[in-house]
């Protein structure tokens, strides 16, 4: 962190030619040096290299206010928080002043009247871009005085003041942001009256509080976030406040595997011991395949979203089965197994809407059919398509494992709580899936063969061609 300057007074702050701007400019001007140097602005955001990120740029270069449109769990407060990086690290303002006045050019009467009294000797205090981030999350009991302000009697009786005198004004969120950023979160939620009260300060300054108009020209950068759904749903956002907002940006969901992998690698929150659970390729591709597989579902609400935190939590859970697995067993390291998923059915229920067919169906069961879904889906990625109806006396692909299953009533067993070396001793006895393995995944890794052999049978059974039972410790194949 850069050394707080050593200026405490208006005198000195004028001698070292400090000159102010709006905070829009700074945004500007930072960016563009950024820009210019190469510089990422939005470290740690991925799939909006060429979409999102390059319209927030053109919106911060315009100085426009920014509403965020978009799902939840698209990153819009996470981008909204990312901007103070674009502040200068230092700003000036007077000492004591409840709404940061800039000593170049005061709004409120305390820093007005110091000014005037104290002149070059006024004191002065700096003002990190940390603590220039506020935010709001937009309810239905949010009020005029929690945002703008109200009179407040307390310090009327203090002071001695009338409720006539504009001191008895007890300031709200947004004046005491000045100079700030000022998040709005799910604005359609706001009431329409309260959405009224913010049409004068994103134009012209004006703030009215109890039949004070008090012209305040408030220096901000508001950004609100909406989802799309929240227009029909719950509210919508004031024709009059949304002319006022330069740029919407939309947002949207990783468009492919390898972002979704991306984000939820940078996101997972994990212990330093879990990285001896070895993770197939494999298994983080099936896991980001369940969040596109519920985005389509016909039992999840498409409306509401499906939040890329369902992938980073459904993660950290599949890496706390395999780990809560080997403690029991003793085992010093495990690998992911595909029975672990059962492990994510609570990271997946608690992150999705269900329409009233997946009410049916039960939250559960509907986590169930993703992870089978997104098996059957990758399935033919790696090996042939199973088809439904085959030929007589044409062997498919996998006629060598089914017969072995029919053969004496073969059966497989994987308990949640086996060992490593049990778990690789029931898969082993299938000798058909090494064949199969070797004439079409030639170059599947050592590590991934259990897993790859586990993923077949899974597959099987998602096809229809084997039975996959769950029992209270564990999955059945016959």
């Amino acid at each position: 962190m850069t050394v707080k300057p050593d200026i405490k007074t208006l005198g000195s702050l004028k001698e070292s030619g400090y000159k102010t701007k709006s905070i829009k400019d700074e945004l500007r001007d930072n960016l563009i040096s950024k820009i210019r140097n190469k510089e990422k602005v939005f470290e740690g955001i991925f799939g909006y290299e060429n979409t999102v990120i390059p319209q927030l740029e053109h919106a911060i270069l315009s100085r426009h206010n920014i509403n965020l449109l978009g799902l939840r769990g698209q990153a819009k407060t996470r981008l909204a928080r990312m901007m103070t990086a674009l502040l200068d690290e230092w700003i000036p303002f007077v000492s004591g002043s409840e709404i940061n006045d800039d000593p170049f050019n005061p709004i409120s009467r305390y820093a007005k009247e110091l000014l005037a009294t104290e002149g070059d000797q006024t004191p002065i205090e700096w003002l990190h871009r940390d603590e220039r981030f506020f935010e709001k999350l937009a309810t239905p009991d949010v009020t005029v005085a929690d945002l703008i302000g109200d009179v407040d009697p307390i310090k009327a009786a203090n002071l001695k003041l009338s409720y006539a005198d504009d001191r008895v004004i007890h300031f709200g969120m947004i004046p005491r942001a000045n100079r700030s950023i000022f998040v709005i979160n799910e604005l359609p939620d706001l009431q329409a009256r309260i959405q009224v009260s913010l049409f004068n300060i994103l134009q012209e300054g004006d703030v009215q509080i109890r039949g004070f108009k008090v012209r305040m020209p408030l220096d901000l950068q508001f950004i609100f976030t909406a989802n799309p759904e929240d227009y029909t749903n719950r509210g919508s956002i004031v024709t009059p406040l949304k002319d006022r907002i330069g740029s919407q940006i939309l947002t949207h969901y990783p468009e492919n595997i390898h972002v979704a992998k991306e984000i939820t690698q940078y996101e997972s929150s994990l212990d330093s011991r879990q990285q001896e659970v070895y993770i197939p390729e494999l298994a983080k591709d099936l896991l980001e395949q369940i969040g596109f597989e519920a985005r389509n579902s016909e039992f999840v609400d498409y409306k509401s979203g499906v939040s890329a935190r369902m992938s980073i939590t459904a993660f950290e859970n599949l890496l706390s089965t395999a780990e809560r697995r080997s403690l029991l067993t003793g085992d010093e390291k495990t690998s992911v197994r595909l029975s672990d998923f059962m492990g994510v059915i609570p990271a997946i229920t608690g992150k999705v809407e269900l329409v009233y067919e997946g009410e049916q169906e039960g939250a559960e069961a509907v986590a169930q059919i993703l992870i089978d879904n997104a098996i059957k889906t990758l399935f033919t990625s790696y090996f042939p398509k199973v088809e439904k109806l085959e030929k007589k006396d044409v062997a498919g692909p996998f006629q060598q494992i089914t017969d072995w299953f029919l053969e004496d009533d073969g059966f497989i067993e994987i308990t949640d709580e086996s060992s490593d070396e049990s778990y690789a001793k029931a898969l082993n006895r299938i000798d058909a899936l090494d064949k199969i393995i070797e004439k079409y995944q030639p170059d599947t890794r050592k590590e991934d063969l259990l897993f790859m052999k586990e993923f077949i049978l899974w597959g099987l059974s998602a096809n229809k061609k084997l039975n996959k039972e769950r029992f209270q410790s564990g999955v059945f194949f016959s």
